[in-house]
């Protein structure tokens, strides 16, 4: 029986990434038997700290390795690993990878979208009932000992105009309607096509429709070289005074020089950012010290049991990868995602 070789590395440099334990890599090995998984985080962490020995034992793991599974893949990569032939990523998002030298390879890459759909459309929510509610101005209050009655608003008939229907824009869709919102949506795939708790779907060549008419607008698209900067100073400018920006996705799908224009000079009421285009971001950063933003730390897609929904995801694609089926999330390079 040929071993299949799997190598994880779920990330070399960030420590706030979660791990997986004894019981994740056994749920990978019930898989076949014929798979032999080693986890090789705490090499590639010595790696890049400059432990030439933690380099030297990753690097004879990696000679043998077919299939790879992390956040972060390590450094000349199809260099260092011959044989792999497929790159389980543990995040929906590859924009890290455009441009590498394994986005340039014929290796498959493939991500785990769809288990962050409803984390993120819960954390869209709540940032939009903070607005609403005016919590922030709530906090500050409190912090000052304050009290001085005000006049919350309604989610309910209100607009939310939605940038990308995949996974997490369906959700955040259907959560909006429950809320008795309209829902505005522009796909780029979908075109003009019905979609369900959609009230409206926008031709894309029609965006700043989307952000004129919207109370809410959520960006949901993946950075891609053709999604870079696609909110700028036009479609800010577009908005309503009193509507909120919400970016979920990455930062770089937003002009930050134009955002903070936008705020300076009142374009729009607020922005709700849990990514931006550095991160962390630097003290120093404007956006820190605007009342109307609500700022953070790319938290939104987490949940108590992400790794093991991400392992549970990996497992199903062993399984087609060992019977040669189709595996699922497959990036297509053309499209960016």
């Amino acid at each position: 029986m040929k071993t299949l070789n799997i190598v994880a590395v779920i990330s070399a440099t960030r420590q706030d990434f979660p791990h997986l334990d004894e019981s994740l890599l056994k749920q990978i090995r019930a898989v076949d038997p014929s798979i032999r998984v080693t986890d090789a985080s705490a090499l590639a962490a010595g790696e890049h700290r400059g432990d030439a020995g933690a380099k030297e034992k990753l690097d004879a793991l990696l000679a043998g390795a077919e299939v790879l599974v992390g956040f972060i893949p390590p450094r000349d990569l199809q260099k260092r690993a011959p044989r792999l032939k497929w790159v389980q990523l543990m995040s929906a998002g590859v924009d890290s990878l455009i441009g590498s030298e394994i986005w340039q390879s014929r290796i498959t890459i493939t991500g785990v979208s769809g288990i962050h759909a409803t984390p993120i459309s819960e954390y869209v929510l709540g940032t939009m009932l903070m607005f609403a509610k005016q919590s922030p101005r709530s906090f500050r209050m409190q912090q000052q000992h304050e009290w001085k009655r005000f006049t919350p608003q309604l989610l309910r008939g209100r607009t939310i105009g939605i940038i990308g229907l995949g996974h997490i824009g369906r959700e955040v869709a259907r959560l909006a309607k429950s809320f008795g919102m309209k829902v505005l949506a522009v796909d780029e795939i979908r075109g003009t096509r019905p979609a369900t708790n959609v009230d409206i779907m926008i031709p894309a060549n029609q965006l700043r429709r989307l952000f004129a008419d919207s109370d809410f607008v959520i960006s949901c698209v993946p950075l891609t070289p053709k999604t870079s900067k696609l909110i700028g100073e036009k479609e800010l400018r577009a908005m309503k005074k009193t509507a909120y920006l919400i970016n979920i996705s990455r930062g770089g799908i937003v002009d930050e020089d134009a955002l903070i224009r936008a705020l300076d000079e009142k374009w729009i009421a607020g922005a709700g950012l849990d990514v931006t285009v550095r991160e962390p971001l630097p003290p120093d950063s404007r956006l820190w010290d605007f009342e109307n933003v609500i700022i953070t730390p790319h938290i939104s897609g987490g949940q108590e049991d992400y790794l093991l929904l991400a392992t549970a995801l990996f497992c199903e694609n062993l399984k087609r990868y060992l019977n040669g089926k189709k595996l699922m999330n497959v990036i297509i390079r053309k499209r960016g995602y």
